[in-house]
């Protein structure tokens, strides 16, 4: 089976980055079972995140019992991308003519060694076998018979595994990256390396023939095409598909893929336009996670991003699971708790997006509520949060957008270069109090979009 392809949202993920990844996953997977009876070597589809869940998020799968999508930190090749699996074993006590047998039989050049409990002690290879025959003939430098030479080659049959083997292999973990492991593996005298898991059961092995050719990991990209927003590895990876509704970046490939790329509110509306068109219905949890996902993105169908294929996508998702869908995007929000007991970090950041300026980096987050007014008590937390962030990343400017999803606007609270905010929208952000702006609902297009282009 071929390794699996990685369905992934940004950075600090959103619920429409998580669930479109988990939506798409799912598509991908039952179109590819139509091709299983072909005999095709069909591939697998993993969502992942590269952050932790929104609580929106975890609420929503926690109720319909949809599996939180695995955390990555980063695609880089993988040891588990080259070793080989299920290497065959030994145990320590076994005689040195049975293991030579084994090597023989299978063809190949080391057998790993373990203990009455499976585990690994050590590794025993043809190498190592050869090199005990070899120094038989080291008796004929001390004026041994030829016979007697013999005798010593013939009673290291019946010698012990143990007795040749190298415990001082390197073991190394199937997630540790390719390139590191690799050094590693050619810095030491041995050919090999043993892949173990955590109670130190070998699970693979790797030679050096294997790090001749360096795999790239498949990955789909969804809700982004921007490197910057990418896991770290985006260029040592291999970008198969790409399905966003922002604007195009910087994200290339070698060869032509697929690229969708629709002017609408949602990543998630896309994949329920995708699961239309290849004629899979989807069954009431994932229609449930993509509903919350086009709800969120859309502040419950009040952003300008939302658009009539939205809506169409919207009432095609409700009747799947039964629900009015302005009742459904309010529970949603209501997931998201209270302002006053979320972390500082997660209220300002956990939604947010970096962007290149002439002047520097620009980070332009997001957090919305139903209660305006309990939120900006935390002012002077965000705002010390928020120059920490300047700070350590180096942002010419961090912009918070409290948007009150009821009133229908957003506070600006702006910390760094303000020319940058003041210059986009034609006001004075004076900082503390923050700036009320009537409408304003969308980053993407009613924020980033003015800020870029100022």
């Amino acid at each position: 089976m071929s390794a699996p392809i990685i369905v992934v949202g940004h950075k600090n993920p959103d619920n429409d980055a998580i669930s479109a990844a988990i939506g798409y996953a799912w598509l991908k997977n039952e179109l590819a079972k139509r091709y299983e009876s072909d005999g095709e070597d069909t591939p697998t589809y993993l969502p992942a995140r590269l952050g932790p869940l929104p609580r929106e998020t975890a609420g929503v799968l926690e109720k319909w019992g949809v599996p939180e999508p695995m955390v990555i930190n980063n695609l880089y090749s993988r040891v588990s991308d080259v070793m080989t699996p299920d290497p065959i074993c030994t145990k320590a006590d076994s005689k040195l003519l049975d293991a030579g047998r084994v090597m023989r039989k299978h063809n190949i050049q080391a057998i790993v060694v373990t203990d009455d409990d499976d585990k690994y002690v050590g590794l025993v290879s043809t190498r190592m076998i050869a090199n005990r025959y070899i120094s038989a003939t080291d008796l004929l430098e001390t004026g041994a018979s030829q016979m007697a030479v013999a005798s010593d080659l013939i009673a290291s049959l019946d010698q012990t595994v143990d007795t040749v083997m190298e415990d001082q292999i390197l073991t190394i973990d199937k997630d540790d990256r390719l390139d590191e492991a690799s050094a590693d593996i050619m810095a030491q005298p041995w050919r090999e390396a043993v892949v173990l898991d955590a109670e130190r059961h070998p699970i693979g092995i790797v030679t050096r023939s294997d790090l001749a050719v360096h795999p790239h990991r498949k990955v789909i990209l969804v809700d982004h095409n921007e490197i910057s927003q990418a896991a770290a590895g985006i260029e040592d990876a291999e970008v198969v598909e790409i399905i966003d509704h922002h604007r195009i970046a910087d994200v290339s490939t070698i060869y032509p893929i697929k690229f969708i790329n629709m002017p609408v509110g949602s990543s998630a509306t896309i994949v329920t336009l995708e699961c239309q068109r290849h004629g899979v219905e989807p069954p009431a949890p994932i229609a449930a996670v993509l509903l919350s996902a086009v709800m969120t993105d859309t502040v419950v169908l009040k952003s300008p991003t939302a658009t009539d294929t939205d809506r169409e996508v919207v009432e095609y998702l409700a009747r799947l699971i039964g629900v009015d869908p302005i009742d459904f995007g309010i529970e949603v929000f209501s997931m998201r708790g209270g302002d006053d007991d979320m972390p500082i970090d997660k209220f300002v950041s956990a939604d947010s997006k970096e962007f290149d300026l002439g002047e520097g980096k620009v980070l332009i987050a997001q957090h919305e509520t139903t209660n305006l007014e309990s939120a900006m008590k935390r002012e002077g937390e965000m705002r010390e949060y928020m120059r920490s962030l300047t700070e350590s990343h180096g942002y010419a400017c961090v912009l918070l957008m409290v948007t009150d999803i009821i009133a229908e606007g957003s506070q600006f609270v702006c910390e760094g270069n303000r020319r940058i905010v003041n210059r986009a929208f034609g006001i004075e952000c004076t900082g503390e109090g923050g700036t009320w702006m009537p409408g304003v609902l969308s980053r993407k297009k009613q924020v980033a979009t003015r800020i870029l282009e100022a």
